[in-house]
């Protein structure tokens, strides 16, 4: 079953941590300095917030699927419609070791896909992914998780 993914980047952790935490009725599964995760059934979406990247807002939206298969088959979807993906296999990122795939849409919005496999103990490094004015199409930009 999928997920629905949104990573926001807040100023302030303990001030979202305490907003969304009212907002969904929901302590997040995951808390740490820089980063806060909750992983909701109502509604079923995996909403993570963070310090760390860009600017403040929607950093990137995604699709978290259960098994591997899952991910190979929305890459592969990706690809046929044209789209340019960025592929990543056991990175670690937001305290997760996940394989994923990265792509633009049309308006710019940089989209996640990926399969979680296990928890790390540090963030992991913030990837520089292809910049879409360096390729045919529609790279994602920056970021991770």
């Amino acid at each position: 079953m999928k997920r629905l993914h949104m990573h926001v980047s807040v100023p302030n952790i303990e001030q979202a941590v305490a907003f969304y935490t009212t907002l969904f009725d929901a302590s997040p599964v995951v808390v740490k300095d820089d980063y806060a995760k909750w992983m909701l059934d109502d509604p079923r979406v995996n909403l993570a917030v963070s310090s760390r990247a860009r600017g403040t807002g929607i950093d990137h939206v995604g699709i978290q699927v259960d098994a591997p298969d899952e991910l190979a088959a929305l890459a592969t979807r990706l690809k046929a419609a044209g789209n340019t993906t960025f592929d990543q296999e056991a990175t670690t990122c937001c305290y997760a070791n996940s394989d994923k795939s990265w792509v633009t849409d049309t308006a710019g919005v940089r989209w996640e896909t990926f399969f979680t496999h296990g928890e790390a103990t540090s963030y992991g490094e913030d990837e520089v992914l292809p910049d879409p004015a360096d390729s045919a199409c529609c790279a994602p930009r920056a970021a991770c998780c």
